[in-house]
Parts: structure tokens; sequence; C-alpha cells
């Protein structure tokens, strides 16, 4: 059995943002030569997940696919955003005092459960089936890497673990 591990950087904005991934999986499938497995995508950042989802060909203003937009809306409803300390329980002053010493983090940084609950609801990786060198996406299948961490833009890694 191989094991092959590669990682995909990306930058987020400070909104919800989705970055389609596929092309770049597919490269890195490639790349390894492995050609019956799994791959699996995989993210290590708490507020963020990889999901399986169609391409809408429909864009918002700010270059949004409908289809992802329409999730983050959906979201919206059940998780609404943190917008001010105490929304939610999480996080606390302890938490906050802690995160400010041991990691020089500002205050307002905490302000992401909405992130958290959402990413825990998506999960934070995908495994997808390669069959003859292909990975089985489906017809309409793209890999999404969501952040839904509103307070800073960042950067972030999803990584690529390829076994056959």
């Amino acid at each position: 059995m191989a094991v092959f591990h590669d990682k995909i950087k990306i930058v987020s904005d400070r909104r919800p943002t989705f970055h389609d991934l596929t092309d770049e999986v597919i490269k890195i499938v490639q790349s390894c030569q492995i050609k019956d497995g799994l791959v699996l995508i995989y993210s290590q950042h708490t507020t963020c997940s990889v999901l399986i989802q169609e391409q809408s060909d429909d864009v918002n203003y700010w270059g949004e696919q409908f289809i992802l937009q329409d999730l983050v809306n959906v979201f919206e409803k059940i998780i609404p955003t943190c917008r001010t300390e105490g929304q939610y329980l999480h996080p606390g002053p302890k938490h906050i005092e802690i995160a400010k010493r041991e990691r020089g983090e500002e205050a307002f940084w905490s302000l992401n459960t909405d992130a958290h609950l959402r990413s825990v609801l998506l999960g934070r990786s995908v495994t997808v089936p390669l069959i003859n060198g292909e990975m089985q996406l489906g017809e309409f299948g793209r890999i999404y890497f969501a952040d839904f961490d509103q307070v800073r833009a960042r950067e972030r890694l999803a990584r690529v673990t390829v076994i056959g």
C-alpha cells in the first residue's frame, strides 16, 4: 500500500469563503502515480470545512456561486453570525484571556463561534474513491474548502492524502 501527502495553501477573506480545490487535487492525484484507492481532503482548521457540491454557473456580486451563497444564507438562519460577545456561551472570559496571553490574539478574534458550529455540521473532510486514476466525484461534483471565520483574513491549509 502506498500513501502520499500534499497540501494546498488557501487565503480566506473576512466573510464566508469557498475555494474550489478540484483541479489542484486532480494534479496532486496525477503526480503521485496511485491509480486505485482513496483520496482524503482534510481541513485542520476548526472553523473550516471540506465539502463536495455541484458547481453553480451563476454568481453574486462577490463572485460567490449561488449554491454556495444559498448554503451561507441557510446557515445564517440556523446559526447566526456571531456579532457581539455574549451572543453565544463560547468564548467565555477565560478563553479570551488565555488566547490573548498565550497566542497574542485580539479579543474580537474569538467572536467566531458560528464558524465553529457550521464547521461541525458540514465536517472537516471528504473521502473520494479513486478508480483507475480518476476521482469518482460524479458528473457535477466539485471539492470546496469553506472558511466560515469572518473575524479576519487568514492563510489556511487543505491537506490531501492519497492511499492506494
